[in-house]
C-alpha cells in the first residue's frame, strides 16, 4: 500500500479537523462521503433552511435531509445506511420530517424505521399515511420471505412429533425412538433389539393441536420485537393446525387477533409508549385458555412492570400448574441483550419460566421446543444474572 494511499484511508477514518495529522484532503468520491459523514457525526449538522449549519433540532430542511438520504444510498451499503439513518433520527431530531411523503420515498426501509414509524402513527397526515403504510409493508413482506417457510417447517415437524402414538402403522414408527426405548431388550446373540414397544409420529390431521398466544409489550422500547412478533404472528395464524391470539398492552389491552392475515394492520392496531400493566395483560390472556395442556403462551416484554408484580407471578405460576407451555422473551429481535428488569426475569426462572432474548432466527426452534414440551433451547448468554 502507498503512503498516499495510507494518508487517505486514515484521512476517511479520523474524518478531518487539525488534529487528524494526515494533511490529506479528499476528493471526488470521498469529498461525498466525508461530506455525509460530517453532516451527522461531525457536530456541524445538516444545513437549515437559512443555509447555515445546524448542530441539531429539525431545523433542516426536508430537501437538504432527502438529498443527504439519496447521497448515504450512493456511497454506503444498505446495512451502514440504516445505522445512519437511525443515527441521524436519534441525534438530529428528524423524526418530524419523516412525517413528509417525500422523506419516506427516499429512505432505507429496515425494521427500525418500521418502528419509529408506528411511533409516530396517531401525528401522522392522512397525505403520509399511505406511504408509511407503503414502506411498512415493504418490510414485512422481506421479513415474512425470511422467515415464513422455515418456521412452518420446524413447527409442523413439532406438532408431528408431539403426536406421537404407541400403535403407529409401519410407516408412521420413529425409529430412533423405538429403539431407545427397546435397548433393554437388545439380544447380543442376535445382534438385534426386539421392538416389544413402538413409537410412532401422530398421523397428520387437519384439527387444531395447539394455542398459541402471542403476550406483546408494545412500549416504546420494545420497538422491534413488536415488528417481528407481528410477523410470526401472522405466520402462525396462517397454519390450520395452530390457533394463534396476538394480544398487545401497555396499560391497556388490545386484542388483534382479528387482524392477524395482514401484519401491516397489526402493526397500525399497536400504539408504542405508555407505560406497562404486564398482570393486567396476562389476566386478559389467562382468561382465553380453554385447553390448558394444549396452549403455549408467549409473553415479550422486558419485564418493567408497572402493575401488580406479585399479581403477576402468581399468574405465571397458575397458568404453568394448569399445563400451559409458558415462554417469556425479553426481546424477539437482532438487536443483542436488552435492557430488562433482573429481578423479576429471576423470579420468572425461579417459576420455570427463564427469560431470554431471541433473535428471529432462534423463534421457531424456540416455539417447536415449547411445542413438545421439552426444555428451550435457552443461549448461555442470555441467562439473567
Amino acid at each position: 500500500m502507498s503512503e498516499d494511499e495510507r494518508l487517505r484511508r486514515w484521512r476517511m477514518v479520523l474524518g478531518g479537523g487539525a488534529a487528524d495529522g494526515t494533511g490529506h484532503v479528499p476528493a471526488g468520491t470521498d469529498a461525498a462521503m466525508d461530506g455525509a459523514l460530517s453532516a451527522l457525526y461531525g457536530g456541524g449538522g445538516m444545513p437549515g433552511r437559512d443555509g447555515r449549519d445546524r448542530s441539531a433540532g429539525l431545523g433542516a430542511s426536508a430537501p437538504s435531509v432527502a438529498r443527504w438520504l439519496g447521497d448515504i444510498r450512493t456511497y454506503f451499503p444498505s446495512s451502514v445506511v440504516q445505522v445512519m439513518q437511525r443515527d441521524a433520527i436519534d441525534r438530529l431530531g428528524l423524526s418530524a420530517l419523516l412525517l413528509e411523503p417525500e422523506m419516506l420515498e427516499a429512505v432505507e426501509a429496515d425494521v427500525h424505521l418500521v418502528g419509529t414509524l408506528l411511533s409516530l402513527n396517531k401525528a401522522m397526515p392522512e397525505t403520509t399515511k399511505e406511504t408509511a403504510r407503503a414502506v411498512v409493508r415493504k418490510v414485512v413482506e422481506d421479513l415474512e420471505k425470511r422467515l415464513a417457510t422455515r418456521t412452518r417447517a420446524t413447527l409442523t415437524g413439532a406438532l408431528d412429533r408431539s403426536a406421537r402414538i404407541n400403535r403407529p402403522r409401519h410407516h408412521d414408527i420413529d425409529w430412533n425412538r423405538t429403539i431407545r426405548a427397546n435397548l433393554k431388550n437388545y439380544l447380543p446373540e442376535y445382534g438385534t433389539v426386539v421392538p416389544e414397544r413402538l413409537i410412532g409420529y401422530g398421523r397428520a390431521s387437519q384439527s387444531v393441536k395447539k394455542d398459541v398466544v402471542l403476550c406483546i409489550d408494545q412500549s416504546g422500547s420494545m420497538a422491534a420485537s413488536v415488528v417481528y412478533a407481528s410477523v410470526f404472528g401472522a405466520v402462525l395464524a396462517s397454519m390450520r393446525s395452530i390457533t394463534t391470539r396476538l394480544v398487545v398492552f401497555d396499560t391497556a389491552v388490545v386484542d388483534l387477533t382479528d387482524q392477524l392475515d395482514d401484519p401491516v394492520d397489526v402493526l397500525f392496531g399497536t400504539q408504542l409508549g405508555g407505560g406497562t400493566d404486564i398482570n393486567r395483560a396476562l389476566a386478559y390472556c389467562q382468561e382465553q385458555i380453554t385447553r390448558p395442556a394444549d396452549t403455549v403462551v408467549v409473553l415479550i416484554s422486558d419485564l418493567y412492570e408497572g402493575g401488580i408484580r406479585d399479581g403477576m407471578l402468581k399468574r405465571v405460576a397458575a397458568m404453568k400448574a394448569s399445563g400451559v407451555q409458558f415462554v417469556a422473551l425479553l426481546a424477539l429481535s437482532d438487536e443483542g441483550a436488552p435492557a430488562y428488569d433482573r429481578e423479576h426475569a429471576a423470579a420468572l426462572a425461579a417459576l420455570g419460566a427463564p427469560a431470554f432474548a431471541c433473535t428471529p432466527d432462534l423463534f421457531p426452534e424456540v416455539m417447536a421446543a415449547a411445542v413438545e414440551k421439552r426444555p428451550l433451547p435457552v443461549p448461555d448468554t442470555a441467562l439473567p444474572h
